[in-house]
């Protein structure tokens, strides 16, 4: 078995070995009667031994795609459009990585198009529920018929003709466990898969490169052969003890400047800056000043929660790492309770100004607490699809100049180019979040400047931002070839030594 080329892996006893679809032709002159198959297997087998007609060529496929012919509605592609268009029909699997706000949809649909002229193909799409509306309209304005999926329902089979398959928001498959991981990766090998265009603005949303290696493996990029040896060399893969077992730990990062290298052939990664000429994006932190009294009862609410902590961990009552995540989750709630007065002042400001502003927080109830004091409207995953959008489009009409959004629901697929400022009344944990937040603001269409607003409260604050300053160091080392400079701190050290 250690001979079959291409290489299989171990799993141990109880999972046997797993192979590569491609190494099937040698598992079967190997074991012969002994090589059980499945029908759905079998006609798998037989789709490989007769493989769909290849594409035309590329300078075809650029000439049928009218790259810069007007669309239905009366846009013209953008100049970084066609050429991500072009880019991607020279590729039948790819990662379109622009930065938010630069018209993924668009250029993937533009290329899309052209293949649907050539070749009999099935058109989908995998893309979020809330973004289903978004697809269907930027569709018509190309005349193109899609087949729309959300990532909780994935089909098992393709048709026999082929089948292009867009994916959106493709670091929903981020991690190799998730279900819907799985079910893309199954999808990428498909013998009557012609294509896979993946989109996202964050290939790398926590800055490690053990979230690309899925995507990596749905591109069937070369490094994704051998998931031990990428883990071991891009990720610090390594062992650690806990408790009586033993843990692999790869959340590290390690040669970013040649994993950049090996992967830039495959994944396209503009910046708005470099492609259009929005107005500028400008940060302003936010230091807020409690008084004595109102500092103390804040301090308080802190350090009971810190020394109930403290307590469990001398009673050994907590057991992992997500109980300290859970207690600072805890701590960040009470620091956006003591902001609301400062970020009421400034947003009272804002709006005698006349200026649209979408506040953003990880968590509904100062969201709730701002509504009911400031107005505006609200967009939660509480919420359904219909009521998130009507809340979108009551603030992009105007009828509204303040919306209060979480960022798991406003963060994703929406536009909200009318507000000239952003609240960030706390940040996400992963700096994917933050810039998806933020650039939900500032995109094609904003009329002026965007200002994005952070308030930090404590040394809570101070201990996020610094991880999403390490975060973001990382994907630029990998995309943008800066270096690291920062170092991350740790949760459980942060509980245990600080009040």
């Amino acid at each position: 078995m250690q001979k079959i080329s291409p290489k299989g892996i171990w799993k141990g006893s109880g999972n046997g070995w797993e192979f590569p679809f491609s190494a099937a032709n040698a598992l079967k002159e190997l074991l012969g009667d002994r090589f059980y198959s499945t029908d759905e297997f079998s006609q798998w087998f037989d789709w490989h031994q007769e493989p769909l007609r290849p594409l035309p060529s590329h300078s075809q496929l650029v000439e049928r795609a009218d790259l810069d012919s007007v669309l239905t509605d009366g846009r013209r592609p953008l100049p970084h459009q066609q050429i991500g268009a072009s880019w991607l029909l020279s590729r039948e699997r790819a990662l379109l990585a622009d930065e938010m706000g630069l018209g993924k949809t668009l250029t993937a649909l533009l290329a899309a198009r052209a293949i649907v002229r050539v070749i009999n193909v099935r058109l989908m799409v995998v893309a979020p529920l809330a973004l289903h509306e978004h697809w269907r309209n930027e569709a018509s304005a190309f005349n193109l018929q899609i087949d729309l999926l959300s990532w909780s329902s994935l089909p098992t089979n393709l048709p026999e003709t082929g089948t292009v398959l867009v994916v959106d928001e493709a670091h929903f498959a981020q991690s190799l466990k998730a279900k819907r991981t799985k079910a893309l990766l199954r999808l990428s090998r498909h013998p009557r898969l012609r294509i896979i265009w993946m989109l996202t603005g964050t290939p790398m949303k926590n800055g490690r490169p053990i979230e690309l290696f899925p995507l990596l493996a749905a591109m069937d990029h070369p490094l994704s052969y051998d998931q031990r040896s990428y883990e071991k060399y891009f990720c610090e893969g390594h062992w650690l003890e806990n408790g009586s077992r033993k843990v692999w730990d790869c959340k590290g990062a390690s040669n970013l400047s040649e994993l950049r290298r090996l992967i830039s052939p495959f994944i396209l990664n503009r910046v708005k800056a470099s492609c259009l000429g929005l107005p500028k994006k400008i940060r302003r932190h936010h230091e807020v000043a409690l008084t004595k009294p109102t500092r103390l009862g804040f301090e308080y609410r802190l350090s009971l929660v810190i020394e109930d902590y403290r307590y469990r961990m001398q009673q050994g009552l907590v057991n992992s790492d997500s109980e300290s995540l859970v207690t600072l989750t805890a701590l960040r709630k009470i620091s956006a309770e003591f902001k609301l007065p400062a970020v009421s002042r400034l947003l009272n400001e804002l709006a005698t100004a006349g200026n649209a502003i979408v506040v953003f927080s990880c968590f509904v109830k100062p969201l709730q607490l701002l509504k009911n004091h400031l107005g505006g409207v609200l967009l939660t995953g509480q919420q359904s699809i219909g009521q998130r959008e009507l809340a979108v489009s009551s603030f992009q009409e105007g009828k509204f100049d303040l919306l209060l959004s979480t960022y798991g629901a406003g963060g994703v697929g929406y536009t909200l180019h009318r507000a000239k400022h952003v609240v960030l009344l706390e940040r996400p944990w992963t700096p994917g979040d933050v810039n998806q937040a933020e650039d939900r603001c500032h995109r094609l269409g904003m009329q002026d400047s965007l200002t994005s607003h952070w308030f930090k409260l404590g040394l809570v604050d101070d201990l996020v931002d610094s991880l999403l300053l390490s975060k973001a160091s990382y994907i630029d080392e990998l995309f943008r070839l800066k270096v690291n400079t920062n170092i991350p701190l740790d949760f459980k050290n942060y509980l245990l030594n600080h009040t």
